[in-house]
């Protein structure tokens, strides 16, 4: 974990910030047994689909996105979250501007 990071009290959607066009990303923990990273999406954007071999949390912190797990869609907003299972498809796009916190645990 950065050390800016630790002990304090953080707003986390300010973590991050949107850049026009792209998906930015930042670890916040990255230990043997998972990571934490925050995701920031522009409108239109997304992850194509692939799978992981753990299960993940996806937390959305801003906006509004659709997770798309083994052909299911979910749209998620600003206070939801999704279980993406270990080795199930899964894609994201953002259906406007927003923001997760991604957190994978590696058991």
């Amino acid at each position: 974990m950065p050390e800016e990071l630790k002990a304090r009290t953080l707003k986390v959607e300010d973590l991050i910030e949107y850049q026009e066009g792209s998906v930015v990303s930042r670890e916040i923990i990255r230990k043997d047994t998972g990571t934490v990273t925050v995701f920031a999406f522009d409108k239109g954007e997304g992850l194509s689909e692939h799978t992981a071999p753990f299960d993940a949390m996806v937390q959305v912190i801003d906006g509004k996105a659709e997770i798309i797990i083994s052909g299911n869609k979910n749209v998620l907003e600003r206070g939801d979250m999704i279980i993406m299972p270990a080795s199930e498809p899964h894609a994201l796009n953002a259906l406007e501007r927003f923001k997760m916190i991604l957190t994978m645990i590696r058991s």
